[in-house]
C-alpha cells in the first residue's frame, strides 16, 4: 500500500499537524508523486488516489480533508457541522476565494496548500479550535496571520497568548529574490525592513521571519511558535517548489486536525 511521507509536528497530544513530501503517492512528472492540489494541471484521477491515501492514513474518510481554493487574500473559512451536510460540489463552491480554514470540529483535517509560499497552522487548546493559513507575500503584507487570529478570536474566543504556531516549509530569505515593488508594498505597509529584508544583487524577503514577527505581535508566546526552518526552494527533491518546478508542477498540503 502506497501512503503519503510526511513530515510531523508536535503540538498537543490528540492533534495531527503536518506538512506533506513530495513522497509516497500516485502523481507522475513535475507532480510526483504526492499532490492533492486540483488546481495545479495534475491528473485528477491520481489527485484522487492521493486524497484516500492521505485519508487513509489520518484514519478519515478523504471528504473530511479540507483545503480551500487560495487566491492569496486575507479570507477564512469556517467549518462548522453545517459543512458536514453539503454536497461534494457545494464544498468546492463555499471553499471558493479562502486562504485561511479554522474549525473545531473533531476528525475534519483543514490545512492550506503552498510551494514556496508559508503555511502556518494554530491550535488554541483552551476553546480546541485549530486553524491553517496560507501566506504567500501578498497575503503576509495584508497580515493573513493577524487577520486569522482575530477571526479565532471572534468566534471562538482565542486569546493569542495561548495559541501554538506552526510556521511550515516555505522559501528562504537566500531563495526568495523579489523586484522593487515587492520590497515597497512590505515597507508601505510598516514593516520592519532591516528585520526582514537583505540586498544582494537584488532585494530579498524573509518570509517566515515575517509572519513570526507577526504571530509575536499578535500576542504569541516565543516559545510557542515552531519554526520548521526547511527551503522548499534549496530542498526540491522532499518539497514542491514553484519557482525551481516551475507552475506546474505539485503542491504541499500542510495540514491540521483534532482526532480526540
Amino acid at each position: 500500500m502506497i501512503r503519503p511521507e510526511l513530515n510531523e509536528y508536535s503540538i498537543a497530544k490528540g492533534v495531527r499537524a503536518f506538512s506533506s513530501t513530495r513522497r509516497g503517492g500516485f502523481s507522475k512528472g513535475p507532480f510526483r508523486a504526492f499532490n492533492i492540489n486540483a488546481f495545479c494541471g495534475d491528473d485528477p484521477a491520481s489527485i484522487a488516489e492521493n486524497r484516500k491515501a492521505l485519508a487513509a492514513e489520518l484514519g478519515i474518510s478523504a471528504d473530511h480533508i479540507v483545503m480551500p481554493h487560495q487566491i492569496h487574500g486575507t479570507e477564512c473559512l469556517q467549518i462548522d457541522e453545517t459543512w458536514l451536510a453539503y454536497t461534494a460540489a457545494e464544498r468546492c463552491q463555499k471553499a471558493e476565494g479562502y486562504d485561511a480554514v479554522m474549525t473545531r470540529l473533531r476528525g475534519i483535517c483543514i490545512g492550506v496548500s503552498t510551494a514556496d509560499c508559508i503555511p502556518l497552522l494554530l491550535y488554541d487548546a483552551e476553546h480546541d479550535a485549530i486553524a491553517a493559513v496560507h501566506a504567500g507575500w501578498r497575503g503576509t503584507v495584508k497580515r493573513i496571520a493577524e487577520h486569522t487570529i482575530r477571526r479565532m478570536q471572534q468566534a471562538y474566543g482565542t486569546q493569542p497568548s495561548g495559541l501554538q504556531a506552526v510556521i511550515g516549509p516555505g522559501i528562504s530569505l537566500e531563495a526568495f529574490e523579489v523586484g522593487d515593488e515587492v520590497y515597497e508594498a512590505f515597507r508601505a505597509e510598516g514593516f520592519d525592513m532591516k528585520a526582514i529584508a537583505c540586498r544582494f544583487s537584488k532585494w530579498h524577503i524573509d518570509l517566515p521571519t515575517c509572519n513570526r514577527l507577526q504571530l509575536l505581535a499578535a500576542g504569541l508566546q516565543t516559545d510557542r511558535i515552531q519554526m520548521a526552518d526547511c527551503c522548499t526552494f534549496s530542498h526540491a527533491d522532499e518539497y514542491f517548489s514553484a519557482r525551481k518546478l516551475g507552475l506546474k508542477s505539485g503542491r504541499i498540503f500542510t495540514g491540521i486536525m483534532q482526532t480526540e
